[in-house]
Parts: C-alpha cells; sequence; structure tokens
C-alpha cells in the first residue's frame, strides 16, 4: 500500500491494498438556471422532482450502453430505492428524456446552453459549465447518490515498479490532492486532511451512499441489459 494511504478513509481503497482512490467524484443533478427561473421552478432535490411534467422531453442524460457516468447513475438509483423500484422511476423518468447521449457529459453543454432544461452528471462535468460562466445550477437529492473513486494501483509487471511506487506514495499525500483545487480540476480530494475553499466541493450536506464496487462490476452487464429491456424499449 502507499505510504500515507492509511490516511484515505477505507472506503476510497481496497482493503487488500490492490488500489487507492486519490479523488472522488459524486453524480448530480445539473439544471439550467433560466429555465428553471421561466418556469417558477426550484432546483430538484429529489429523485421524484424529476418526474415533474414540466421537465417532459427536457432532460438530457447518458445512454448505459455507452457511459461509465450512466452506469453510476443507475446505481445512485439502485442503492436509493432497491433494484425494482429504480427500474419502475426509470420507465417513468424516461418520459421527461429528450436524448440519452453517448458520452456522460455529451448533454451538459446542451443544458448549458438552454436547449434542454437539466440532466445528471459526474460533479466534474457540471462544475466544468460553471468555469465556462455557464448560469447552471447543481444540487443533489437528499435520497443519495453514489460517487465514482478516482483510483491508481501498481501493474503487475510493470516495467519501472521503484518509480511506480514512489508515484503512488506522493498521489496519497495532501501536497498531491491540492493540486486538484489550484489547477481547476474539479475533483473532491479523497485524503480528509487537504482543505478546500470552492463550496461546490463541499459534500458534506450530500447524501453519498456507499457503494459495493466489486458487487457493481459483477452485476454491470446485467444491470444495462435490464435498463435497455425495461426503459428503452
Amino acid at each position: 500500500m502507499p505510504e500515507g494511504s492509511n490516511q484515505i478513509p477505507e472506503k476510497f481503497r481496497d482493503k487488500n491494498g490492490y488500489w487507492t482512490g486519490v479523488a472522488i467524484d459524486p453524480i448530480c443533478f445539473m439544471f439550467n438556471a433560466k429555465f428553471l427561473k421561466d418556469h417558477g421552478l426550484e432546483a430538484p432535490t429529489s429523485w421524484k422532482d424529476l418526474l415533474n411534467p414540466a421537465y417532459k422531453s427536457q432532460l438530457q442524460m447518458a445512454d448505459a450502453r455507452t457511459s461509465g457516468t450512466a452506469m453510476y447513475r443507475i446505481l445512485s438509483l439502485v442503492e436509493a430505492m432497491g433494484e425494482d423500484e429504480a427500474y419502475s422511476y426509470q420507465r417513468d423518468l424516461n418520459k421527461n428524456v429528450q436524448v440519452y447521449t453517448k458520452s456522460g457529459a455529451g448533454g451538459a453543454l446542451p443544458i448549458a446552453r438552454g436547449q434542454a432544461a437539466g440532466g445528471i452528471f459526474f460533479l466534474v462535468d457540471a462544475l466544468e459549465m460553471q468555469q465556462k460562466g455557464y448560469d447552471i445550477v447543481i444540487s443533489y437529492p437528499v435520497d443519495g447518490v453514489v460517487a465514482g473513486i478516482e483510483a491508481m494501483a501498481l501493474v503487475s509487471g510493470a516495467k519501472h515498479p521503484d518509480l511506480a511506487k514512489k508515484f503512488l506514495d506522493w498521489a496519497s499525500t495532501e501536497r498531491m490532492q491540492r493540486i486538484y483545487e489550484e489547477s481547476q480540476i474539479n475533483l473532491i480530494p479523497s485524503n480528509p486532511n487537504v482543505k478546500i475553499s470552492n463550496p461546490g466541493l463541499d459534500m458534506s450536506k450530500v447524501n453519498v451512499l456507499p457503494l459495493d464496487i466489486k458487487w457493481a462490476g459483477e452485476n454491470r452487464e446485467r444491470l444495462v441489459e435490464r435498463w435497455i429491456n425495461e426503459v428503452l424499449k
């Protein structure tokens, strides 16, 4: 395990030391501020809010056949509601979807430009729209979301394992993870000792649900197939 990785919470690293999470990226809602204002709406704060008829054919989000963001959207719903209810919900949500984009961030710019009302993204993509000056609103469902973990590991048979170990040691440190905010890389440090000044990265009031990564990996194909057969068709 990398030196200093003990500073990183256990939920962000492999219990057997195979990988260490160096950044966190939760799922969030991103909406066009003008659309909300024009329709007298507040930013959604629950998954149920996205079923509002005001959003009919106005939501953009990623296609689970091609996007990891979409997979984490599905996992968020499964963790928040249970699997069967999550798929029932997605069938209802589908009525409000304008388009499922090939990439996870594919709908971010159209929403920012007002071509759609809102959608579901990784936080890093939503914050990028804010950085570019677009008037968007980021919110989270009280029911909860899961977060992606940006992880690093030493590959078996690496040509330069000693250098790789030094890099992994450095990646776990406060010094490295402070670079995210300094360089406007909108990831949340996994090291809790790193102080964050950007309020957009403050997760203290966000219900981040635990995710069994092993289970998610083993069930990914099945969950995607279920989405295709029960939601798209």
